[in-house]
Formats: structure tokens, sequence, C-alpha cells
């Protein structure tokens, strides 16, 4: 019972005895330096919007792309842009050897040199103009994990189906019962941690099982278990204007949905 009854929703809330994680706040730096990392499959008509619409982020810049085996012009597109690019930011570009978002996002975290690493999604749905709130939010010590939360502004169907919101707002309810702490959308692409936690976060990778299509779960669930303090930042969600998504939703939801019953032994029924 202590195992399984204490840890059931309602339930949970009988027990006598509750934990609570507490530390110092740290210091960080008020000015820091941002690298924005940004997957690319398919994008070929949305990186030169990245580059034109991304506003100047903390103390420097730097944007790296990772192109992951895209059948469109997108490689060539990436090039094009970063090498005849004169503007503050620097530009960087990658080709994953891997499949998947996550092992394009670790690729370019590992290349990264900013204070905070925060990710893009190329086909631009989240707009690029709110990625200073996400800065903001860690800088002036807010939060040291922010997550995006598309499902607070109205957004059409079009960008996200009514299937697709059913899916998101199941997954919130579940993590908020495995982090507990609230979650509105843990599917949001966009998210930000500083680069020293990435790094511990990195470390401890292997203890929830490194399965994750995406790397929005694996990301949660190490900052939870580092007990950094996750806090959402409300973005607005618009159609794609090119290409179509890569996701299979239905084969990437089951590996999903196995990732979160790994993370309840974990996190909750813990032998």
């Amino acid at each position: 019972m202590n195992r399984w009854g204490s840890q059931l929703p309602l339930l949970e809330q009988l027990g006598l005895t509750h934990w609570m994680v507490a530390r110092p706040l740290r210091q960080q730096p008020q000015q820091p330096s941002v690298s924005v990392v940004i997957p690319a499959r398919n994008e070929a008509g949305n990186i030169a919007a990245a580059i034109n619409r991304l506003p100047l982020l903390g103390s420097s810049t730097e944007v790296i792309f990772v192109e992951g085996h895209s059948s469109d012009d997108t490689w060539n597109e990436i090039q094009r842009v970063c090498s005849t690019y004169t503007g503050p930011m620097q530009l960087r570009c990658y080709q994953q050897t891997g499949k998947g978002k996550a092992d394009a996002v670790w690729l370019g975290f590992e290349e990264a040199s900013g204070d905070i690493l925060i990710i893009l999604d190329a086909d631009l749905t989240v707009r690029p103009e709110d990625l200073p709130r996400f800065i903001e939010a860690l800088a002036i010590g807010r939060g040291e994990f922010v997550n995006g939360c598309r499902l607070v502004y109205p957004r059409s169907d079009a960008a996200m189906p009514p299937l697709n919101t059913a899916a998101n707002r199941t997954f919130a309810a579940l993590f908020s019962w495995l982090l507990r702490q609230r979650l509105k959308d843990t599917l949001c692409g966009t998210k930000a941690i500083w680069k020293k936690d990435y790094e511990n976060l990195k470390r401890g990778r292997a203890y929830f099982g490194d399965f994750d299509p995406f790397g929005d779960f694996d990301l949660l669930f190490g900052a939870s278990k580092l007990n950094l303090k996750i806090v959402e930042v409300p973005v607005r969600y618009q159609e794609r204007t090119y290409g179509s998504s890569n996701i299979a939703h239905v084969k990437e939801g089951l590996i999903l949905a196995r990732m979160c019953a790994y993370a309840a032994r974990k996190l909750r029924f813990i032998p």
C-alpha cells in the first residue's frame, strides 16, 4: 500500500508523510549569452524566416541549425543563410548522423557555447518573437527550466486539431501527477535551460531510458529529478506556412505513453 496505493491520485492526499525539496536560490548572470538550437527536417521554406524574425537574446545570440535527413533543399538553404548572413548573431550549422528530433537537439546542445540553451522548432509554429520571455524567466530567477505552453491563448484547429489538443491535455495531466507540479503543455517543443543544468541532466539521462523521439519528456523528467524549478511561458501557436508535420502521431504517442509508464516506476512507484 505504501508503494502503490499512497501514490494514486486523491489517495496520496491521505498520506502522513510528505516531502518538499528546498535549497538556496542560485545567483545567475543577468545578461547571459544564449544559444538557440533549431532542428530542421524538410523545412527549407522556413530557414530564412527563422533568422529574419529572431530577436537578439541576452548579451550575445548564437544560432545553431541541425539538419536531419531532409528530402527537400533544407541543408542547402541552411548553408546559404549561414554564409550570407552579416548581422550581429553567430550562425553555425550541422547535420545529424542519428535520427529523430531528440538526437538533433542533443547535437546542437553539445556544440552550443551559450549560458542558456533554448529550442526553436523550424516550423515556426511557435513564434521566434516569443523567445525573449523564456530568457527573461531564467535570468530573473523565476524558474530554472522554462517550458512553452500552447494551450493558453486561442489557436485554430488547423494549427492544433482537436485530437492533438486532447492528447496534449492528457499528457499534461499525467505529467502533473508524475512530477508533483502542474503542467499544461508537455509537448511544446520550445524549452529553455541553463547549460550547466543540462550537463547535469545529461549525466543522468539513462535513469529514465533513452528512447524519447522528441526530447520533451527527457528534458522534463530530467529537470524534475534535478529538482529544478519548472515554469511555463504561454506562447501563441500558429499554423505552419511551409511543409507538413514530421510527427507520426500514433506510433510516437505510444512511445511517449511507454516512457510515462517507465518514469512512473522511477518517480512514483519506487521500490
